[in-house]
């Protein structure tokens, strides 16, 4: 039988990989905290968590060819974007019948997000955002773990806390409303990375994602004037 020859892994690839992403992370909450005792709010994590997370994804995709390393390029585009599909629907679905309940229960609108989406035009910038969320959580970070012989449950696990947590370190509205994207970023997070562990293939998880943030403009700009009408 004829065997396939695999190249070995390169080391200090994986290493920087890993280090680039936690060393980002870490940066943007110092940079959230800081800031969410001045009056810049958290605007320069949130500046720097966009072109951050693209900017080291191109850096060593372009510089070191690490896209098939990173999952953007290269395992089962196809079966990815199949399961992206199937569980972007099912959590569109299951998002837009809670937010219907959440305001036939006399839930408050999600007024800050909609003064920033519209008065500060932040939702022109949702296709990066969605980018620079997957490239960071389940794209450098993701494969790095992946590639240091860490567990893959433990790897889907983590990487879904750490991108939870991290809108409590970037949205610049209050806790509230941070708390309700933190709510629907897990189930995100934990679907996505297990997309990706399968896969090995980003691409799904970024459709899963896109479909949601459909979901979230639905249920601040839409929803509200149809429960209420």
């Amino acid at each position: 039988m004829k065997t396939v020859k695999t190249l070995p892994l390169d080391n200090t690839g994986v290493q920087d990989r890993f280090k680039l992403s936690f060393f980002l992370m870490g940066l943007i909450w110092v940079t959230g905290f800081i800031g969410h005792f001045t009056p810049l709010a958290e605007w320069p994590a949130l500046f720097l968590y966009l072109f951050g997370s693209i900017g080291i994804v191109l850096y060593r995709g372009i510089n070191h060819e690490d896209w098939r390393e990173m999952y953007l390029a290269g395992g089962n585009l196809k079966k990815s974007l199949f399961w992206g599909a199937i569980a972007g629907a099912v959590l569109f679905l299951m998002d837009i019948m809670n937010t219907v309940i959440y305001y036939k229960n006399g839930g408050t609108p999600m007024a800050e997000m909609e003064i920033l989406l519209v008065g500060r035009s932040l939702m022109y910038f949702f296709p990066l955002l969605i980018l620079a969320e997957e490239f960071l959580w389940r794209g450098i970070m993701f494969s790095s773990m992946i590639d240091k012989g860490i567990n893959g449950h433990l790897t889907v696990f983590l990487t879904a806390v750490f991108y939870t947590l991290n809108h409590f370190a970037v949205a610049p509205v209050g806790m509230f409303e941070r708390s309700l994207m933190a709510m629907m970023a897990f189930p995100i997070g934990i679907i996505g990375g297990y997309i990706v562990l399968k896969t090995k293939n980003v691409w799904g998880s970024v459709l899963l994602h896109a479909m949601t943030m459909i979901s979230m403009l639905l249920d601040i700009f839409v929803i509200p004037g149809l429960v209420s009408g």
